[in-house]
């Protein structure tokens, strides 16, 4: 029998980074799609068929932008929804509060998660759980870091540049076993440590090993103003692809197959699925020459019968001149949504001697996921040389392949 699992959502802060003088209200219950934050949030953990019971905790001042964000959310939150807890003076006190409302249930597991991170998936969640089931003392949702990262001196002149090698972004929710999370908090307070603003940090401390489950940059957080903007944005894109039908529902099964090439010419980075890789060339096209993009809308648009992407998007039409490829694929899902279908799967082919794929495998996996709007677990990426046959053998350029896999709802006539 599975183990069970609560999960504990903080929104006690206030968000003052998001500061709007017109708008007081704490980033948690601003309204996202036409909800508040936490509504999704809510949704998106209690459509979790393992998590049994969801504890909120939440500002004493709060209790009615609460309420409204319960009515706000879905009915399967309904069963699972404990009295919210009033927080503390801490994010750390806050979970604590939690924990220990939690404490007469005594869940197998607990799954903190931060109110203002809307976007979680249930593949996320599957990931961390099936850490603790084979024995973890706590796992760590995380994106492996792809920016450059600098360090600067206290005049903020002097530059440094650091090595990312092994270094991952933390996300929520993180998950333990309840009564090791419970223990650890309440040691902590004991020693009178208030001063934790990560519950895997807290753990560490305590004495626990931490592992790392893989996390998604759609899972972001948000903090700033233009978070909320990006956040709009991609709620709305969710919308537009049909992301809130499970595909489970959508029975019609159909796969597309898609097949580019662009030479290269003198630059200093390709970009390929959304990602700038350096290098001494760049890729040579109308738009941003993105092979592996164009590849999967071709792909995408096979899958419904619709055209090509030079049919939609002709090189001889200016206003595509240097045009992001993102726009391509996001045309193409706007078909494939309008047809009430989603992307089930990517895979993908990248045909190259140089350069060397490898070590942006992850980072175009991830730019791809969150392009198409799916999880990262759906999309392959691979690589390959041609034993230095051919023009890429001879390095002139690079092919992509690629095969999308796409769910429809199944005609009643069919």
């Amino acid at each position: 029998m599975a183990k069970t699992a609560a999960a504990l959502i903080v929104a006690a802060g206030r968000g003052s980074r998001l500061a709007d003088p017109e708008n007081l209200q704490p980033k948690q219950y601003r309204l996202l799609a036409g909800r508040p934050v936490l509504s999704h949030t809510l949704n998106a953990v209690a459509n979790h068929p393992r998590i049994s019971q969801v504890v909120t905790v939440i500002h004493p001042d709060d209790c009615s932008l609460y309420e409204d964000a319960v009515v706000a959310a879905g009915s399967p939150l309904r069963p699972k929804l404990q009295p919210a807890v009033a927080g503390g003076a801490t994010r750390q006190q806050s979970v604590l509060a939690g924990l220990l409302a939690l404490g007469e249930a005594a869940p197998d597991y607990v799954l903190i998660h931060d109110a203002a991170r809307p976007f979680l998936s249930i593949a996320i969640i599957d990931r961390l759980l099936n850490a603790l089931d084979g024995g973890a003392e706590g796992a760590l949702a995380a994106v492996p870091v792809n920016d450059t990262l600098k360090r600067a001196d206290t005049t903020g002149h002097t530059l440094e540049t650091v090595d990312r090698t092994g270094l991952w972004a933390a996300q929520t929710p993180q998950a333990f076993p309840f009564r090791t999370i419970l223990a650890a908090h309440k040691k902590a307070e004991e020693a009178g440590r208030f001063d934790f603003t990560d519950d895997t940090g807290l753990a560490e401390w305590g004495g626990m090993s931490i592992v790392l489950a893989e996390g998604d940059p759609s899972n972001f957080k948000i903090t700033t103003a233009a978070d909320l903007r990006r956040a709009d944005q991609h709620a709305g894109f969710t919308h537009m692809t049909g992301a809130s039908v499970p595909l489970a529902h959508l029975t019609d099964i159909r796969s597309g197959i898609g097949y580019d090439v662009h030479a290269f010419e003198d630059g200093d980075a390709v970009i390929l699925g959304g990602v700038a890789i350096p290098y001494s060339r760049k890729l040579k096209g109308h738009s941003d020459a993105d092979v592996v993009l164009h590849a999967i809308t071709d792909a995408t648009l096979g899958a419904i019968g619709d055209g090509d992407i030079g049919q939609h998007f002709p090189p001889s039409d200016p206003q595509w001149k240097g045009a992001s490829s993102d726009r391509f694929q996001q045309d193409a899902q706007r078909r494939l949504a309008a047809l009430g279908g989603r992307i089930a799967h990517i895979d993908v082919t990248i045909v190259c001697e140089e350069p060397k794929i490898g070590p942006h495998r992850e980072a175009i996996r991830q730019s791809l996921a969150a392009i198409c709007g799916i999880s990262v677990a759906r999309v392959s990426v691979k690589a390959t040389t041609s034993e230095r046959l051919g023009f890429t053998g001879r390095k002139e350029g690079i092919a992509a392949l690629a095969s999308v896999t796409v769910r429809l709802p199944l005609s009643d006539d069919e």
